[in-house]
């Protein structure tokens, strides 16, 4: 699995809000937040992480993020990394680059990336995040609310933007089961598990997989 969507992270209201807070709070080149060898690649505007109401809207939104109950079965959080809140403009583009392993102080381990998109994908041409695998590239634009969840060690760009505002919010996740295959493997049981209670409440065979799902977690599983 080399990305995970999710929807509806924020609704229409929390949306509009953000996009607003946009248009009103303090911004800077965003390459001043790149790591040295993705710098040259960047060219886009974020808001001022140092502005008290720019950390207060990064902090509802990683909140959101992090609260998701989909994000939390696929990542396995123990810690979500400060945001960014990104802002593309005609020209505007991120080159293919790769994010630096480890992030802040105390550092964070980026095992995943994401990016909740806050702007209707019908109000911006180009812009679109695209993922980079073994299959090819994988390009993902997203409605304003919904996330994309991937692996953070892929290569990505963000393409052009050639009309209209592409506005997103960015960050990492360092998960409590670091090793990629072993958090897809326990998402896929999870959701196997869930669907079956769903279906048959607490049947012997659901009980057998919540078992197998618990075993593996306290194998993998960093405290």
């Amino acid at each position: 699995m080399a990305l995970l969507c999710i929807a509806d992270v924020l609704d229409a209201a929390a949306c509009a809000g953000a996009r607003e807070a946009f248009g009103r709070l303090p911004d800077r080149d965003g390459r001043s937040t790149a790591g040295w060898a993705a710098r040259g690649a960047k060219q886009n505007r974020q808001l001022d992480p140092a502005d008290p109401q720019v950390q207060a809207l990064a902090d509802r939104l990683v909140t959101a993020v992090g609260a998701h109950p989909v994000l939390r079965q696929f990542a396995r959080p123990a810690r979500l990394g400060a945001p960014l809140l990104s802002r593309y403009q005609p020209g505007d583009a991120y080159g293919l680059h790769v994010d630096d392993a480890l992030m802040g102080e105390p550092p964070l381990r980026t095992d995943l990336a994401w990016t909740l998109f806050l702007s209707e994908p019908d109000s911006y041409d180009g812009g679109e995040l695209v993922i980079d695998s073994h299959e090819g590239e994988t390009p993902v634009k997203l409605p304003a609310g919904a996330m994309v969840v991937y692996d953070c060690g892929a290569l990505h760009r963000v393409s052009p933007v050639t009309r209209g505002e592409r506005l997103a919010c960015v960050g990492w996740i360092q998960s409590r089961v670091r090793d990629s295959r072993q958090r897809e493997l326990l998402f896929t049981l999870d959701q196997a598990r869930r669907a079956l209670h769903a279906r048959e409440g607490d049947s012997q065979e659901f009980l057998q997989l919540s078992q197998v799902h618990s075993q593996l977690l306290r194998m993998w599983a960093e405290a």
